[in-house]
């Protein structure tokens, strides 16, 4: 899921368990363990795109470290609580700075969900930071703070949720997690919910928020704080059942109009649970199709046709970055020349933009395999979709 969802998950967490003694520490330390796994996407800036590529969501994203990870983080933030340095003015600059930071990420991540820059949005959460640094202004530099009484244990306990919970949640997407690593790298990937989805996010942001201002000792900031994670939950529920649902509507779809197929896999478009696309495996090419719940009848209208062309890695098979990307997209890959030449290799489970796979820019995850000293090499196409790109996906969606 996108770092706001996992960031107001870990929150959450971090409130369950320690939000009656800590008060809002308790969320900032579960927002910051919630963050944790995803830290591994600094190998972008270290390391080969295929090597970040298998690396994200990899060991930080396992059940292995959200086992061992709190132990050390547990025990690191006790000690710091126990020395006092919380009471220094260095210590709460820095904490009002992480406290602004959150709020500037879930700003950006609003905006993000709500599809780009608005000037009224802007507006509107800029005065709610400038309130937010008054309180943060009150609350750190008073001239002493608040005296935290947790154990090790306790705060072991807070990491360990707030991280456990990440990949959890990760593994309902199409993406995918290494849930067994160190022991092994099969991708855990349920399919029943987007990896951004605003319906998921957005009542728990507003449920933790309004607990924040809440006192720690007020019963109605626990109840309001396990409302967010009610919802959030019973609607991770629906996303499994329709999950189902769907995946009978499609294998009925293909039975009906006679379409050979080895496997499918099927996942929520970008940013809802109402419009779903299959992709299905035939011998040489694959089948995709798109199904909306507000579609006045039960199955998938028409499949588009598209060639796999995997003869024309003929010869590199054995390359690091083919092995790499076929672990990737689970062997859901077709292969497409670009005008420059070069190869593309295309993550058929993420479908395309237009919905149409107009051309090589239209599909949603792409690879450009460029050949070098006779070996292929990937790298991963970074665009951000032109205005207008998804209009298609979003006429789509409301139905036929």
């Amino acid at each position: 899921m996108d770092s706001l969802t996992q960031i107001v998950l870990g929150a959450a967490c971090g409130e369950v368990v320690l939000g009656k003694k800590a008060g809002n520490r308790a969320m900032l330390w579960g927002g910051i363990a919630g963050t944790i796994p995803d830290l591994d996407i600094l190998a972008n800036f270290v390391a080969d795109d295929m090597t970040a590529l298998a690396f994200h969501r990899g060991i930080s994203h396992s059940l292995f470290f959200a086992v061992v990870a709190p132990l050390v983080f547990g025990w690191l933030v006790a000690r710091f609580y126990k020395s006092g340095l919380y009471q220094q003015k260095l210590y709460k600059g820095i904490a009002m700075s992480v406290w602004v930071s959150l709020f500037l990420a879930i700003t950006g991540g609003i905006t993000y969900i709500l599809n780009g820059f608005n000037w009224v949005i802007v507006f509107v959460l800029f005065g709610v930071l400038l309130l937010s640094l008054v309180i943060l202004v009150r609350t750190y530099f008073q001239p002493k703070m608040e005296v935290v009484n947790v154990s090790t244990k306790e705060w072991t306990w807070l990491f360990f949720w707030a991280i456990l919970t990440h990949p959890l949640l990760d593994s309902c997407t199409a993406y995918g997690t290494q849930l067994f690593q160190p022991f092994s790298d099969y991708r855990v990937a349920l399919n029943n919910i987007s990896v951004v989805d605003p319906i998921y996010t957005v009542p728990f942001l507003i449920c933790l928020i309004i607990a924040g201002f809440l006192t720690r000792n007020s019963p109605k900031r626990r109840w309001v704080n396990y409302a967010g994670i009610g919802i959030s939950s019973a609607y991770l529920l629906f996303t499994g059942y329709h999950k189902i649902k769907i995946d009978r509507i499609f294998e009925a779809s293909l039975a009906e109009q006679n379409i050979p197929y080895a496997r499918y896999t099927a996942s929520p478009t970008i940013g809802n649970n109402i419009l779903w696309h299959g992709v299905a495996e035939g011998e040489s090419a694959y089948f995709h199709g798109y199904y909306s719940s507000f579609d006045k009848e039960k199955k998938v209208l028409k499949f588009l046709e598209i060639s796999k062309n995997h003869q024309l890695l003929e010869g590199h098979e054995d390359d690091r970055s083919i092995k790499i990307l076929k672990w990737f997209t689970d062997g859901y890959y077709n292969i497409t020349k670009r005008p420059d030449g070069h190869l593309q290799l295309n993550d058929m489970r993420y479908g395309s933009r237009s919905g149409e796979f107009k051309s090589n820019d239209d599909y949603v995850f792409k690879f450009i395999l460029k050949e070098e000293n006779g070996i292929l090499e990937g790298h991963e196409n970074r665009d951000v979709p032109k205005d207008g790109e998804m209009d298609g996906l979003i006429k789509r969606l409301k139905g036929i």
